[in-house]
């Protein structure tokens, strides 16, 4: 999520078996898209009361709120989910720098990849604020003035979408994409930083659907091609990692994981673990935490201060 102040605003499988039907999605060097992608930047969207959507501010987050919940890994998918993604194992974890440089990151390796500097035609000022991937590589890329734009991870090239920010109020929020169960589609989630509710983006019409109340503040999202919604979110000194009913936007499982996220922060899940972009002191420290044996390992750093991070729902599951 994008850079933090005093008050930070801002903003990552088990055993089942998964159909793979449709075309590849990536290579060893990314998800490429090929550079004549159509990216629409129609601007004939209508506008939405700030506070449609906005539901009655939910309860304050105790500290020890989630106390009671089970670990991530006890609340695995219990149907199938169909994926189509015959070379997951060749998906990368895409992150946004703060100053538009886009990288890619590759967990087997540990080492970053310049990818360029994305132009969007954002506003003098404004700044990257979260970011995801989709299954065909292209990245959505929120700034801190709440627009959204699609910036192909290939290229780098940037068109403005059709999102309003007025329909969430103007307000920035946290983003990834769940693989839907049942069939080869994926949807975008995003978590309003102010707001408080988890909601869901139309990427062909850019409507905002509210899914329901959301307690975990400023979280940062990921998903995953067996269909789980997972958020990255402050409690306290530290950090936790909660599992999402993405149908309910309930917090069904969670884990905490002592760090700090510091000036900005964003996740990814990558191979059955999460990595963790987060800038507790200049810089940016890459971490990997694997819910099964609980352990946490810091993998890489890089010399900028990560904003977002976006994995295609193609990418491994364990």
């Amino acid at each position: 999520m994008g850079t933090r102040s005093n008050l930070a605003v801002a903003c990552f499988s088990g055993a089942l078996v998964f159909a793979c039907a449709l075309a590849a999605c990536g290579s060893r060097t990314g998800l490429f898209v090929e550079q004549d992608e159509v990216f629409d930047a129609g601007a004939d969207q209508g506008h939405l009361s700030p506070d449609q959507f906005v539901p009655d501010e939910p309860d304050a987050m105790e500290e020890d709120a989630f106390d009671a919940l089970p670990t991530i890994d006890s609340n695995r998918p219990d149907v199938p989910v169909f994926n189509p993604c015959p070379d997951a194992d060749a998906t990368l974890i895409y992150v946004i720098g703060e100053h538009n440089t886009l990288y890619s990151y590759d967990p087997p390796t540990a080492t970053f990849t310049t990818i360029g500097t994305i132009s969007c035609p954002s506003p003098a000022g404004t700044e990257p604020f979260s970011m995801a991937v989709d299954r065909e590589g292209i990245a959505y890329v929120e700034f801190n003035d709440a627009h959204l734009y699609r910036v192909s991870t290939k290229t780098t090239s940037c068109t403005q979408t059709r999102y309003d920010p007025s329909s969430n109020g103007g307000t920035t929020f946290g983003m990834g994409f769940v693989a839907n169960a049942g069939d080869a589609g994926e949807t975008l989630f995003v978590a309003g930083t102010l707001s408080s509710v988890l909601a869901t983006i139309d990427t062909t019409t850019f409507a905002f659907n509210v899914v329901g109340p959301f307690a975990p503040p400023e979280a940062e999202l990921t998903g995953t091609g067996d269909g789980r919604l997972f958020a990255f979110y402050a409690s306290g000194n530290h950090s936790d990692i909660g599992q999402i009913d993405p149908t309910t936007a309930k917090v069904s499982a969670a884990d905490t994981l002592a760090l700090s996220q510091g000036q900005g922060w964003a996740f990814g899940f990558w191979g059955g673990a999460f990595y963790t972009f987060t800038a507790p002191a200049g810089g940016t420290v890459v971490t990997r935490f694997d819910p099964l044996d609980q352990s946490l390992v810091q993998e890489a750093m890089i010399d900028d201060i990560i904003v977002g991070a976006g994995v295609s729902t193609c990418a491994p599951s364990q």
